[in-house]
């Protein structure tokens, strides 16, 4: 939704922290998507403090069932779109759409071999059908989901924040998203309160590597 991404983005250039993002072409809080022209500067200051870049798909629909030998059942949550199966082909092109958009506004990214699977959802054909098509699937680890995207109502920010400084240990994976459209208590309000905790603890943050992280 990228409602608090220039705030986020502010907070990590803050601390020197860079960070991998996933990126696809999604709708924004300004009526626009996220890989769209008006999002070009936006991009382009990322790449220059250091930040890189893999793909998130380009449409961000979901990954359901394998119906058949190469083939993915790919859909929509979104009211009307409904849902496709994926040839191999098929799924090259969403997994590369979003970083040839990316690259066409900001020739410089630094792009990495990996995609992460919208909600986390992935089926074995979609995991080995974009390996061949040079994508390995990067997931968050357990500790690292720190649940801005959940309800405010159930999930407040103090609580989330207290989870995260409890559990998060070395090596961890961290989620975290531009702004979330329906969450009601941004979690933007208690990033900074989270990564000073960790750097007070000595923990230091890097991008992903090529390879990925996988635990």
């Amino acid at each position: 939704w990228s409602r608090e991404a220039e705030e986020i983005a502010a907070i990590l250039r803050a601390r020197g922290i860079r960070a991998t993002l996933f990126v696809a072409d999604e709708p924004t809080f300004r009526g626009d998507t996220q890989l769209s022209e008006g999002w070009a500067a936006f991009w382009r200051a990322r790449a220059a403090e250091g930040h890189v870049f893999a793909s998130h798909t380009l449409r961000h629909w979901y990954f359901t069932a394998d119906p058949a030998p190469g083939r993915v059942r790919y859909a929509s949550r979104r009211r009307g779109e409904g849902a496709e199966v994926l040839d191999q082909a098929a799924l090259c092109r969403e997994l590369s759409a979003p970083i040839d958009r990316l690259r066409a506004r900001v020739p410089e990214a630094v792009v990495l071999p990996l995609w992460r699977a919208p909600g986390g959802i992935l089926t074995p054909n979609a995991r080995a059908m974009a390996e061949a098509c040079g994508f390995r699937h990067q997931g968050w680890t357990p500790a690292g989901f720190l649940g801005d995207e959940l309800p405010a109502e159930t999930h407040p920010n103090a609580a989330l924040l207290a989870r995260a400084l409890r559990h998060i240990r070395a090596g961890e994976v961290l989620l975290l998203h531009w702004g979330v459209r329906s969450r009601s208590e941004p979690f933007a309000r208690v990033l900074p309160a989270l990564l000073d905790g960790l750097l007070a603890r000595g923990f230091c943050f890097s991008t992903l590597p090529p390879e990925g992280v996988h635990r």
